[in-house]
């Protein structure tokens, strides 16, 4: 089989009881899963097109855009990275059009556990790619909020108390942190909350379990880049999160090569 196109993010759904992938190939879907077990050969084209307005870029910035792109797209806002900044219920955005579908929406906080357990925030439309993203295998919703401002700033004061990054090596390795009970950690975050966002919170939605498409894991990832190399095949061991696990421990994050235009073969 052999596929070319611009990368972008990989699509995941649940499908049975495991994370279902395709690759994302400009118009093209490939499904990924089909491919574990199997050799794979993904050649950079030495070309990048920017995301957002798809013109060619020497460099990419922010997974994917072209500087000017980076600079103006409501895309690439400061809130998208730091929510608690985000001014569109103020009428205040780069482009109103796109706060009003994407911050003017019920946003979900919550609690994931990917290397260990941390909180997080996200348009109500994106659960649970979300947690697939991040290669969470347990997660749980702790509030419902009506905008992206107040879904930062209970993330803000809940960073406090839990951790807000992912340790990609750890989630890699796969090490589950089976101990935390996921109930306890969201009552405990309500609890934790002022008096004015508890009016959010949500005591009966239930703890997410996700399974993903894998052989095996790497025992010490190492990261595979287009940027040094301009090929990456070998044995596709699996998938979790945006990342393709390769043999001899190598991964590659696919969501960090938004808009490389690459060519791929199987056998």
């Amino acid at each position: 089989m052999e596929a070319q196109g611009n990368l972008l993010k990989m699509k995941a759904e649940i499908a049975e009881d495991k994370v279902e992938y395709q690759l994302r190939l400009s118009d093209d879907l490939v499904d990924m899963n089909q491919l574990v077990g199997k050799e794979i050969t993904l050649a950079f084209q030495n070309q990048i097109n920017c995301v957002a307005c798809g013109k060619l870029t020497s460099k990419s910035f922010a997974q994917g855009f072209c500087y000017n792109c980076f600079q103006t797209a409501p895309e690439a806002e400061d809130c998208v990275l730091r929510p608690e900044t985000c001014r569109a219920h103020l009428g205040e955005a780069r482009d109103m059009a796109f706060a009003e579908s994407h911050c003017l929406i019920p946003h979900y906080v919550y609690l994931a556990v990917s290397s260990g357990i941390k909180v997080g925030i996200t348009r109500s439309t994106q659960i649970p790619t979300r947690w697939i993203d991040q290669g969470a295998w347990k997660a749980v919703i702790i509030a419902e909020v009506p905008n992206r401002h107040i879904a930062g700033v209970m993330e803000v004061f809940l960073k406090d108390y839990f951790a807000d990054k992912t340790n990609w090596r750890t989630m890699l390795k796969n090490e589950l942190a089976e101990t935390i009970d996921l109930d306890a950690e969201r009552q405990k975050a309500i609890e934790l909350l002022p008096e004015e966002l508890k009016q959010y919170a949500k005591n009966d939605e239930k703890v997410w379990q996700l399974n993903y498409p894998a052989e095996a894991y790497p025992l010490k990832p190492k990261s595979l880049t287009f940027d040094k190399e301009a090929q990456i095949g070998g044995v596709l061991k699996g998938i979790k999160g945006q990342y393709l696990l390769l043999d001899n421990d190598r991964v590659l994050n696919i969501r960090k090569h938004n808009g490389y235009l690459v060519k791929l073969t199987t056998d």
